[in-house]
């Protein structure tokens, strides 16, 4: 049977697809790894995702498609692009699948007037921190396209993908009955008047 280790990486390298070793701190690895982050947040918020809320297997259907999506992303980031045998890619297809689910979540939730204050049930928070680590992949794939050759295409996925999870995290709190907190500008410079 085949084991789980292989000590291949204990000399600080690893491999992409296609067998070239790199550092594991080369910021390609970076941004797959942060990747790697966001699908784990999801399958947490999946976790979370009550079964009695309104709209849970809406929302669940959605979030096992974007794991699905997060791993052809991953591959795709690991994967130099003359590299045989060709693994799948995110195309602009995807992304426009995002924008249909961003648009069809956001009609239903009421407009935004303030900025949106991380919180409410786990599944929604688990969501916007999805969001933030997600804008975290997003930096990194910028940091490794400099130095390596990398579609555009993951780029405008990753942050279409970051709208997507806050729009999603604001949907559950509403389907939940929660009321999302928001920032007042007024309400932060009071507090710091009184301060003083």
């Amino acid at each position: 049977m085949k084991k789980i280790y292989t000590r291949t990486g204990d000399d600080g390298t690893t491999s992409l697809f296609g067998d070239e070793r790199v550092l594991k701190s080369h910021p390609r690895i970076d941004a797959y790894g942060t990747v790697d982050e966001v699908n784990a947040l999801i399958g947490q918020a999946l976790a979370h995702t009550d079964d009695d809320t309104p709209g849970a297997e809406r929302l669940r259907a959605v979030l096992k498609r974007l794991q699905e999506e997060l791993f052809i992303l991953g591959a795709d980031l690991a994967t130099p692009r003359d590299t045989k045998p060709v693994v799948p890619r995110i195309t602009e297809e995807h992304t426009e699948h995002l924008e249909r689910d961003i648009d069809a979540f956001d009609d239903e939730l009421p407009p935004i007037k303030n900025f949106v204050l991380p919180g409410g049930t786990v599944a929604a928070s688990t969501l916007h921190q999805a969001r933030t680590v997600c804008r975290r992949a997003e930096r990194l794939t910028v940091e490794a396209a400099d130095l390596v050759p990398l579609d555009n295409a993951a780029l405008v996925y990753l942050n279409r993908l970051s709208d997507l999870l806050f729009v999603l995290a604001r949907w559950a709190n509403r389907q939940a009955g929660v009321r999302e907190d928001v920032w007042k500008a007024d309400d932060a410079e009071s507090s710091e008047e009184e301060a003083t």
